[in-house]
């Protein structure tokens, strides 16, 4: 007999009652219970309160053994009931699953019949040349709810609310809905009014998604535990482990406070233990000063911030010390690499030896952090330097150019290539994230912040042919270079903290500016999603006459790129509208679909990335 039925099978003969320590009412009966509490007469198991018939006080009685036969029978017909209805329970909770799985996929049916409408609403706008919400056409600043079915919001209408998820949805049936969807968000307006029902409801359906999301974290961990632990990363096709990293154990170090923030807290300890036991930087040679900043010393401090265990600061103050040594060049600007043992350091032979703009600006939190931890005060100023010579220099457009240099004595741009994508993006993203670390009280990284920001706007913010969709161009040589970076993205969700944390105010022109570019440029980083095949970003893509924009054979990858979601996290936070998360979902659901190797591994990088036929060429490229 099973445990719980024992413990169950005492309950039916009267030993165990509420109250009772071991008491349970919720333990499930197989079919062979009927056999193991019929017989009084059988023999005793521990907790079951069965007796021997040759110790039984009443054997020798006729009126006794009658009363017996009649509660046995009694009893066994009481078994028999409870067999049937748990399984007309289990039979109604399989119609509940089935019921929800229909539920489901009639929600993303009639979802696809509201985009249908609403793209074909915003191309009649655009045919007719009129926008929403201009005075010519006496139109108002949110989209016509009336033209629509309500999705269950009352009467605050919202179309984009679906069932929950079932626990045993198969994702690999899932197929991309296509793209322009949500095209009433295309602008950066708020069409919909966000209420507290509505908040709740999304609540609901993201605690529905969220059980998919861990499951997904938790067939990573158990591969990489199996086949790569301690390792920097595991190749999800061979399950070979590699250490590109300097062997500093980085797929782990920098899932740490993942880990702790989805509940997974065994597989933290265990990740705690490793470093504890395993890491060292002793033997390691040449890394990148940025890299390794960002994943590997954020990584330690976020696992101590998190859980304030010594271990990960003392890990960290140790690789923080030999990575401060890049800092050790004549004007006290980083060096791009640096060896952990020696601490030598140097610029990369590729780049000319030139700083480049995103690894000089790109330590200040984690060094800030250190220091306020540690003490030691010299870690904040030295790695602030970078923001003073910046400051001294920044054109008054605030857009630097992505290479500098010495000459002279003194520290010069060396090129006139301007981004918000690869080698410039994160030093924009510090300063505003540098201005909130601090309380707000340090205005120069604001200031900075906000003149970068009106340059952005100025010269290099563009909107597509034909659909106008929002992306911040590159500029070479004074020319506009219509690509965008998926790196880029993560300017939906700066400008939305820059906007929110405006000291003018929310409501100020300059943060509504930013919040509406924000929400505009959040919405074609989703379009760089939802128009391709699998349902994936490619790096970047190039911006054309024709379609809005098309995909270069040499970005054609997909490399897990955050960007996007972050930016999604970021607007749903501060503005509570849901339609962050279902865009979140939609790319957690590609990301299930598309980039889960197999059932043994993980999910990995996709080297192929093709456009849907709808409102995009197609190119030349393999289908993936």
């Amino acid at each position: 007999m099973k445990h719980g039925d024992k413990k169950l099978a005492a309950h039916l003969r009267g030993v165990l009652a509420p109250g009772d320590k071991n008491y349970n009412p919720h333990h499930h009966v197989d079919d062979a219970i009927g056999d193991d509490v019929g017989g009084v007469g059988g023999e005793n198991e521990e907790g079951g309160g069965g007796m021997n018939a040759g110790d039984h006080p009443y054997k020798d009685s006729p009126q006794n053994e009658e009363k017996e036969q009649k509660e046995l029978s009694s009893h066994n017909r009481f078994t028999e009931r409870l067999k049937e209805t748990l399984a007309h329970e289990k039979e109604s909770q399989h119609q509940i699953v089935e019921s929800m799985h229909q539920q489901f996929q009639e929600a993303l049916r009639k979802e696809k019949e509201v985009v249908s409408s609403i793209k074909a609403g915003v191309k009649n706008i655009i045919s007719h040349g009129k926008l929403r919400g201009s005075s010519s056409d006496g139109g108002s600043d949110t989209f016509n709810a009336q033209e629509h079915p309500s999705f269950d919001i009352g009467n605050d209408y919202y179309p984009y609310m679906v069932a929950p998820v079932p626990e045993n949805y198969n994702f690999r049936n899932y197929e991309p809905l296509g793209g322009d969807r949500f095209a009433e968000y295309k602008d950066g307006e708020s069409p919909y009014k966000i209420t507290q029902q509505l908040r709740d409801q999304s609540d609901e359906l993201a605690r529905s998604r969220r059980y998919h999301v861990l499951n997904a974290m938790k067939h990573v961990w158990k591969n990489y535990k199996q086949y790569a632990f301690g390792h920097d990363e595991l190749h999800p096709i061979s399950k070979r482990a590699t250490s590109n990293w300097g062997g500093m154990g980085t797929t782990l170090v920098d899932s740490l406070d993942t880990l702790w923030l989805m509940g997974m807290k065994d597989e933290f300890w265990e990740g705690r233990d490793w470093v504890r036991d395993h890491l060292s930087n002793d033997r390691v040679g040449d890394v990148s000063q940025f890299e390794t900043t960002i994943r590997s010393l954020g990584g330690l401090l976020s696992a101590y911030d998190l859980s304030q265990d010594k271990v990960f600061l003392e890990k960290a103050e140790d690789l923080g010390s030999r990575l401060f040594k890049s800092f050790n060049s004549p004007n006290g600007l980083p060096h791009g690499s640096v060896n952990l043992q020696t601490g030598n350091s140097r610029n990369f032979g590729w780049n000319n030896n030139n700083y480049i703009l995103a690894e000089i600006g790109t330590n200040q939190l984690e060094y800030r952090y250190l220091s306020r931890a540690t003490g030691n005060d010299e870690y904040a100023k030295k790695s602030e330097h970078a923001f003073d010579i910046l400051e001294q220099i920044m054109p008054e457009d605030g857009l630097m150019p992505l290479n500098l240099k010495d000459k002279g004595g003194e520290v010069v741009f060396a090129n006139d290539h301007l981004s918000f994508g690869a080698m410039g993006d994160s030093t924009y993203e510090y300063m505003i994230k540098m201005w909130v670390q601090g309380g707000r009280k340090e205005k120069r990284y604001r200031d900075m912040w906000d003149k970068s920001i009106d340059g952005m706007h100025e010269k290099l913010l563009q909107t597509s042919i034909p659909n106008g969709l929002t992306y911040i161009a590159d500029s070479k040589q004074g020319r506009i270079d219509h690509k965008m970076d998926h790196l880029v993205c993560f300017m939906g969700g700066a400008l939305a903290l820059g906007a929110y944390t405006d000291p003018d105010g929310p409501s100020s022109p300059r943060a509504q500016r930013d919040l509406k570019t924000a929400k505009a440029l959040t919405y074609t980083c989703y379009q760089m999603y939802a128009r391709t095949k699998t349902g994936i970003s490619p790096e970047y893509v190039a911006f054309d006459s024709e379609n809005d924009f098309h995909v270069p054979s040499n970005a054609a990858f997909y490399i897990l790129r955050p960007e996007t979601v972050e930016a999604f996290y970021y607007l749903n936070q501060l503005t509570g509208d849901p339609i962050y998360r279902v865009r979140i979902s939609h790319v957690a659901v590609f990301l299930l679909s598309s980039c889960h190797v197999s059932r043994l591994c993980t999910y990995g990088y996709l080297p192929t990335i093709r456009l849907c036929s709808e409102g995009v060429g197609m190119g030349s490229l393999p289908e993936h």
